[in-house]
């Protein structure tokens, strides 16, 4: 029983070393990422022959640098244009579900405690996938991804190692993204890891940006020297900081994308505590190592560990889209009477009036108690307006009697008289009338 079971650990050992390896050197990237040619010196000294190194230039692909960069690097001031691009152009076969990511960069006085995006991937909608933000304000740098399952995780690092990122010097700070953990690196140095139980996914067809503020979308006023994305979440460990030392540091061979490589030295333990401080790797003595040993049998399973405490609250989400327009509300019933307001202010003085009616007439007033001097006399008033018709007055008394009037014209003659009686005898004398009377005075 005992020999079963050394051979089935022997026969375990041997399947998982390969697997172990390819997880260590590199990830598989199915060729969804393309060969990138970096400098040699970047990495440390643990293995004898190259890694392959794949991934994106997101400097390169942004900022228009153009060929592989060697002696010393140089830095980008960010203009105003924004950095943002379609996603397919920059990841045209998508990103893996781990990588690495590996920025070097320095604020300046201005933007020291802005709130800026160092690197974003969002969908159609606008939703965000995948984010890195750094606040200068609370000197934090958090991290969120969108899961298989839609959740969107999200990770702030606020370890006082990150203060130093807002001294306006040059760091580098790399984030490797794992299947079961997140960790954060600064200056070659691992600050943080948080465990995580869920994959994430990436939409290729929204957009892509960079080293852009929150608050308006504009490029953030920093330096920036190097922007890269490996297809393995390894390589943010086995980078050195060779160049914020020395610019000019080490060889200037390149990596090419060359074939995987046989791995003759130590790998390094990816899921330990932090790093030691230095820098520096150190060489594995160049003895012949003997076969491997046979495998322990599994150990017991541990005791449920203590429940955790609660997690601080996340970062405010994006603002969603524009909501529908919502019907109509229903009437609100009437509100109680108020009470009654403060008198307002005087009002400005009215025009003028027009003339009222005569009043009545007052009261007698009471007699003066002693005789008034008679005082000067006033001035003369202003002309007062034309009274109406007063009422007619009573007919006057007859008038004296005239004096005779001067003999009037001849009247028109009067209408013919009638015949008169008949005349007497012949011979008969007749009576002769007076002289001065004529017809005319008999009517």
């Amino acid at each position: 029983m005992i020999c079963l079971l050394r051979w089935t650990a022997l026969l375990w050992t041997l399947n998982s070393i390969p697997c172990a390896l390819g997880m260590a050197v590199s990830e598989q990237s199915d060729g969804s990422c393309p060969p990138l040619s970096v400098e040699e010196r970047r990495f440390s000294d643990v293995l004898d022959r190259p890694l392959e190194i794949t991934g994106f230039d997101l400097t390169e692909m942004f900022l228009l640098r153009k060929g592989t960069i060697a002696e010393d690097l140089p830095s980008f001031r960010l203009g105003s244009s924004p950095l943002i691009k379609p996603t397919k152009l920059i990841f045209p076969n998508g990103l893996p579900s781990e990588y690495s990511l590996v920025s070097i960069w320095r604020v300046r006085r201005t933007t020291k405690k802005d709130r800026w995006y160092l690197w974003q991937i969002f969908d159609q909608s606008g939703g965000s996938q995948v984010n890195v933000v750094v606040d200068g304000d609370k000197k934090v740098v958090e991290f969120s991804f969108q899961s298989l399952l839609r959740n969107t995780l999200r990770y702030t690092f606020k370890s006082r190692d990150l203060h130093a990122l807002f001294d306006r010097q040059w760091h580098k700070l790399s984030i490797s993204v794992q299947t079961n953990a997140v960790s954060i690196y600064m200056d070659c140095k691992l600050i943080e890891r948080r465990v995580t139980d869920e994959r994430a996914s990436i939409d290729p067809s929204g957009r892509t940006l960079i080293t852009t503020r929150i608050e308006d979308g504009r490029p953030v006023d920093i330096e920036l020297k190097q922007f890269l994305i490996y297809c393995d979440p390894y390589i943010a460990e086995l980078e050195n900081c060779c160049e914020l030392e020395d610019p000019k540091c080490g060889a200037e061979r390149t990596f090419n994308g060359t074939a995987p490589p046989l791995v003759t030295a130590q790998i390094p333990l990816m899921l330990s505590q932090p790093a030691p401080q230095s820098i520096d790797r150190c060489h594995c003595p160049a003895e012949k190592a003997g076969l491997p040993g046979v495998a322990g049998l599994p150990g017991q399973k541990g005791d449920k560990g203590e429940k955790g405490n609660t997690g601080e609250a996340g970062p405010t989400g994006n603002g969603g889209p524009k909501g529908e327009l919502g019907s109509e509300g229903q009437k609100g019933i009437d509100g109680e009477k108020g009470l009654k307001g403060d008198s307002g202010p005087v009002g400005p003085v009215g025009p003028k009036g027009t003339k009222g009616d005569t009043g009545l007439p007052g009261t007698p007033g009471l007699p003066a108690e002693k005789e008034c001097l008679k005082g000067d006399q006033g001035l003369q008033g202003e002309k007062g307006e034309k009274g109406s018709a007063g009422v007619p007055g009573r007919p006057g008394e007859p008038g004296k009697e005239g004096k005779r009037g001067r003999r009037g014209k001849p009247g028109d003659p009067g209408p013919r008289g009638s015949p008169g009686p008949a005349g007497a005898a012949e011979g008969a004398s007749a009576k002769v009338l007076p002289k001065h009377f004529s017809l005319q005075n008999k009517y």
